[in-house]
Formats: C-alpha cells, structure tokens, sequence
C-alpha cells in the first residue's frame, strides 16, 4: 500500500513566496491540522507565537528559519509592525514562509490585520485554520459550552481591550444578556472589572466560572467557582495568566467528567 504523495505548498512564480497563516491550536500538538503539519515540515521560515507549545515547535522543518514574534502582556519580542514588514521581507527570498499562531489566526489573532497587510503588498497569503482555545479548551476541561438544558447561546469575546487603543470596547452590559454562556479569552487582569459589569448588567452572584490555564497543556490548571467569589480565589490560589474563562452553567457540568486537574471550589 502506498501513501498519497505529499500536497505541494510551492508557488507557481519562483520570484515571490507564499505566506501562510497557520493556526497551531491551544497546545496539544494533536490538534494541530494535517495541512498545518505538512506546512511546518516543508516550510522555509517560521515565525511563532509566544503561546505555541514546544512540542509542535518541534515539528518545524530543522533546515528552516525560526523567529520568535510572541507577545506576551506587554512583553513584545517583536511590533506588530515589525512581523508584518519580516513577513512581507521574508516572501521575497523563501518559498514556503509560515506565521505560526497560537488557536486560530482569525480569532483574536491579528490575522486579520496580517492578511490585509500581507494583500496590500502583493504578497499571496492563505490562511490555514486552526482549532481556537475557547472551544478546545473548555472540552479538555469537561464542559461543554452549549447544551439542551442549560445553554443555547454562546459568546467569545476579548478580555484583554485596555492595551490597544483601535480596539471597540466591550459592552459587557449586553453580553450580559445576549448570551446563556460567556467565554472571555484574555480576561484574568481584567477579571475583576468584567466580573462588576456581568453583575451590574443582571446576572447572579452564585453563576458558575471557571478559570482555565495552560489548556490542553499537560499542566493545565483549572479554577471554578462563583461569580461572587472568584477573585478572591483567584487571588489566595495565585491564580495567573495565560487563560480561558467560561461564565454560565455549562460549567457545573465538568463534575460529571474525570477533571485533568483542577482547583475545587470553594
């Protein structure tokens, strides 16, 4: 039996590469899409993101370029700017340039801002999808987001709106309303306000919460409680970032499955 032959990647034109933007998944490197693999394998430069696991790191072509473009709470290795204009530089010499982002490059990843940089500069792109942590996540946790009984709606939103000034502001008032479940990427340092407007907008204290870290990751860490208790708790557990955090009652459900590791309520 023969294997199908690997797909090729290579531009027609010689001249110019082809930037991909490939979404790497929340960590575990088995949610890492075929395509996204063979791409890794044959690509020519890489430039990561600061929340790529080290095991699909490892999968990178040895012969290939890597740049570290992660951003991390204000700890840039590289400006936005400055990886577009790498990225727009580096198809000019490589054939096969990959921008390794962490979840989905469309989903709170500037992929977006990337591609229409990317475009405007006459470079090809495409975008490869990638499995985003508000959905993963919260599956390895055991909860899941929508259900018959106790959810019908979901909202993923940003937590983390204060660093960059273009971003619309949240309107955590009708979120509050618009959506039996709530998942916020970013939101720890910010949790504390979020945690006012959910209350000040109508929903109950008692609403459950939970706090994961490092999902998919070995060490991943999660934290449930209550709205009106969860930062205390955070703050005695030394609960820290990076982390997804599901809001609604979804999250009562994670008892009915073996939990990987967690932090019980109090």
């Amino acid at each position: 039996m023969t294997s199908d032959p690997q797909p090729d990647f290579r531009p027609q034109s010689r001249c110019l590469g082809k930037v991909y933007l490939v979404g790497a998944g929340p960590g575990d490197p088995g949610l890492l899409t075929l395509k996204g693999k063979t791409l890794l394998e044959n690509a020519d430069v890489v430039f990561y993101d600061a929340l790529v696991s080290p095991a699909i790191l490892a999968g990178i072509n040895p012969q290939a370029r890597v740049v570290n473009a992660g951003k991390r709470s204000g700890r840039h290795s590289l400006l936005q700017v400055e990886t577009t204009q790498l990225l727009i530089a580096a198809a000019q010499d490589a054939a096969i340039v990959v921008r390794l982002k962490g979840g989905d490059p469309f989903v709170f990843g500037r992929g977006g801002e990337e591609m229409a940089a990317l475009v405007q500069a006459g470079v090809p792109v495409e975008v490869v999808p990638g499995v985003t942590a508000g959905i993963a996540v919260p599956a390895y946790a055991g909860i899941p987001l929508t259900h018959r009984d106790y959810s019908s709606s979901v909202a993923f939103v940003t937590g983390h709106e204060a660093v960059d000034k273009y971003r619309p502001e949240v309107n955590w008032q009708a979120l509050a309303q618009g959506a039996e479940t709530l998942v916020i990427y970013m939101g720890v340092r910010n949790l504390p306000h979020i945690i006012c407007e959910l209350l000040a907008a109508g929903r109950a204290p008692s609403t459950p919460i939970a706090l994961i870290r490092w999902g998919t990751w070995p060490d991943q860490e999660t934290l449930f409680s209550t709205l009106e208790a969860v930062v205390d708790q955070m703050t005695a557990s030394g609960f820290e970032a990076p982390a997804i955090a599901v809001i609604g009652r979804v999250v009562d459900l994670a008892q009915l499955l073996p939990s990987l590791t967690g932090i019980a309520p109090q």
